[in-house]
């Protein structure tokens, strides 16, 4: 029976690297594979290619194929059984199945369960008032945080040995047979959850999690400056790391209560200051609260609602930085609702004035 040049089936040229090769079977193996893929001939294309990678991707059949091509592996000691084809034998696939489609399709990798990994992340919410939140403070805080067990030191039981079902590595191999050949898969060994040792007793503080939890007492150093929504990290402090991992941190989340009179947007304060009609008309001196104590603000002749004023630095510290916010103060002036006999006198005197107005001008042309 005529084969195909395993070269030519993976696509790849015969000076191609093994980094090469590896990638070709897996895009072939990925596309032809006949739990996914729906093409009438991908069981057949997809056998090839395994054929094909089970030799190049082997350093010492690959170079009994490039001197001797499919005839090398023909009734020998190999495996090899002639026009029925190449029998895969005990060739392990599993690493590339398990990266393309994971445990699903009967190809798992057992993940390296004594690896350090790093302990999770805590999150904890803090309520602030405007003033602490602008000037920073100190707060205490109590976290119930899991932590190392101090009897088994984080193993979760005494008197190790090696695992005897998996020899210390955590994994089992099995061979399975499908439509395509017998395969080597490796799984998480049952005996040990993949730890590769296992322990004469269960430790009775952790029962065997290796792990305990404990409430602390943390002291935090609140800066200036802080916003709701923010959140400050306290590096190492969460939960206990695995295997000799890092701890986690613990992030603070902030929450703001609002100020009866000041507004915030970002580093910026803003204060709406009543004014009367008088005060706006002549002008005038007010005395206004900022966040760091009254300031004289002078209000000019002929003011109206809305109008600006920009008070500089009197505004947010930036948390970590120097540079600090303003402060606006935003005029409203008052229509008095009533008014004493006096005062109505003073107004329709003031009625019979004729004083300008360029906008009504403008409206006028219109009447």
């Amino acid at each position: 029976m005529n084969k195909k040049d395993y070269y030519e089936v993976l696509g790849v040229g015969k000076n191609a690297t093994d980094a090469e090769i590896k990638s070709a079977f897996r895009k072939l193996a990925k596309k032809y594979h006949p739990d996914v893929s729906k093409e009438p001939d991908a069981a057949e294309k997809f056998k090839e290619a395994q054929e094909a990678y089970a030799v190049l991707s082997d350093s010492n059949k690959r170079q009994q194929y490039d001197q001797f091509g499919h005839a090398a592996f023909e009734n020998n000691g190999f495996g090899g059984n002639g026009a029925q084809g190449f029998d895969f034998g005990d060739f392990d696939f599993s690493d590339i199945f398990g990266d393309l489609f994971g445990s699903g399709f009967g190809f798992n990798r057992s993940q390296n369960k004594n690896r350090p990994r790093r302990g999770d992340d805590t999150l904890m919410r803090m309520n602030l008032t405007f003033e602490e939140a602008i000037f920073g403070c100190s707060k205490s805080i109590n976290i119930d945080v899991s932590e190392e067990c101090p009897d088994c030191h984080g193993k979760g039981g005494k008197g190790e040995k090696r695992c005897p079902d998996c020899n210390g590595t955590g994994q089992v191999s099995r061979q399975q047979s499908t439509l395509f050949g017998t395969f080597m898969t490796k799984t998480t060994c049952t005996r040990c959850g993949g730890k590769g040792v296992t322990f004469d007793s269960t430790c009775s503080k952790c029962r065997g999690t290796g792990r305990v939890v404990n409430n602390k007492t943390l002291d935090v150093k609140i800066p200036a400056g802080v916003d709701t929504g923010l959140r400050l990290r306290l590096a190492g402090k969460g939960e206990a790391g695995v295997n000799g991992g890092p701890n986690g941190d613990v992030y603070i989340e902030f929450n703001v209560k609002e100020h009866p009179i000041f507004k915030r947007d970002e580093d910026d304060i803003y204060l709406v200051v009543p004014i009367t009609v008088t005060q706006a008309v002549l002008g005038c001196k007010l005395d206004i609260p900022t966040i760091y104590g009254p300031v004289t603000l002078t209000i000019p002749a002929g003011s109206k609602t809305n109008d600006k004023q920009r008070l500089r630095g009197k505004g947010v510290k930036r948390p970590n930085s120097s540079h600090i916010g303003d402060m606006y103060v935003i005029l409203e002036v008052e229509i008095p609702k009533k008014l004493s006999r006096e005062q109505k006198k003073l107004f329709e005197e003031l009625n019979k004035t004729n004083i300008k107005s360029s906008e009504y001008d403008k409206i006028k042309k219109y009447l």
